[in-house]
């Protein structure tokens, strides 16, 4: 594929960036297909091994790439009209009928809203706009406490119902925001597209959300790399290969504002509505769909350290928890995060 062509295909797809390419070494090696761009306000990645001559590097990012412009209007709290974005308008008591995906979406955000004790709450959206992490923009000035009890008020799993295919909120205000397991669906779905078209060698990556499968032509395990939760540069905590396996890992030591020398965290805790002040700088959380390792990277994040882990082993979540001390960091790993460890 020329350059030429990858621009006039960028500019064909609605100005979704992206770089198809394919490394060319040896002609004896089976070379991996690269999928790059920008999808969700952040960017993906897709490696694969395809195994049909006639699965171009074109048609398979046209495939991906679809599957993302799909998502992305169904869930995103960022296109005006995209369908979490009506629903979020729509008024108490009024019933929304809503796409497959989303009912997905929204069934596994209320499972995993029940199981936390609301640490994991889709609903949290006004207290996540309040703060400046919303599609409203940043704020520099912490809220006042009667916006932040306004806007808990609005929150809470008992705030959408969903019968069927029919959402009903029970506040005008109520918006829900899917930006905390989004991003894992949309892995999965991709991974889905993938695997139809016979494809068991991959490793796709949405915003930091994952997910793999199989190994590489020369009988190697896909690998992975955990980040140091540092700030102003880049170094690897932990390197593994977790198998079949969704990934996703959540932090709260990039994306936050300071006020006075105190720093807030754009992870809101839905039960304090704030942001969360814990040692938990990181965790990652291996499970078979990247969907609900996304939720549930954000629920235990939310909890903390003590909480977290009791959580994680409670449920049998493999979990690699990074917190801060007084001498840098410590790691903490669930049974089940070190069962698939022991097994490299």
């Amino acid at each position: 594929m020329t350059r030429k062509m990858v621009t006039q295909i960028w500019l064909a797809l609605l100005g979704l960036a992206f770089l198809v390419s394919c490394t060319q070494q040896n002609s004896d090696e089976t070379q991996p297909v690269l999928l790059q761009g920008k999808t969700m306000g952040t960017t993906y990645s897709v490696k694969v091994f395809p195994t049909r001559a006639e699965l171009t590097q074109l048609s398979l990012f046209e495939m991906v790439n679809d599957e993302l412009i799909r998502i992305n209007q169904l869930m995103s709290t960022y296109i005006p009209d995209s369908e979490l974005s009506r629903l979020n308008q729509a008024k108490a008591g009024e019933a929304f009928t809503l796409s497959a995906d989303n009912i997905a979406v929204l069934t596994e955000s209320m499972r995993l809203n029940e199981i936390s004790d609301g640490a994991f709450d889709v609903t949290v959206g006004p207290l996540v706009n309040l703060w400046g992490f919303g599609p409203q923009g940043r704020i520099t000035k912490r809220p006042d406490d009667v916006a932040i009890e306004q806007s808990r008020a609005w929150t809470g799993g008992d705030k959408i119902q969903l019968n069927g295919n029919i959402a009903v909120k029970s506040h005008d205000n109520t918006y829900i925001d899917f930006s905390s397991i989004a991003k894992g669906y949309a892995v999965d779905r991709i991974a889905d597209l993938l695997e139809k078209e016979g494809i068991t060698s991959y490793l796709i990556e949405v915003g930091g959300e994952m997910r793999l499968k199989g190994v590489k032509p020369d009988g190697k395990a896909w690998t992975v790399a955990v980040e140091k939760p540092v700030i102003n540069r880049r170094e690897v905590q932990l390197i593994f290969s977790p198998g079949d396996m969704g990934m996703a890992t959540s932090g709260d030591y990039r994306n936050y504002f300071e006020e006075d020398g105190v720093r807030y965290s754009h992870s809101i805790d839905p039960v304090t509505a704030k942001p969360i002040t814990h040692k938990l700088a990181s965790v990652t959380i291996l499970h078979k769909s990247a969907a609900s390792a996304d939720a549930l990277a954000t629920a235990i994040n939310v909890m903390g350290p003590i909480k977290g882990i009791e959580f994680a082993e409670k449920h049998q979540i493999a979990a690699y928890m990074i917190v801060k001390t007084d001498n840098g960091f410590a790691e903490v790993l669930s049974s089940q995060f070190k069962e698939l460890i022991d097994k490299e």
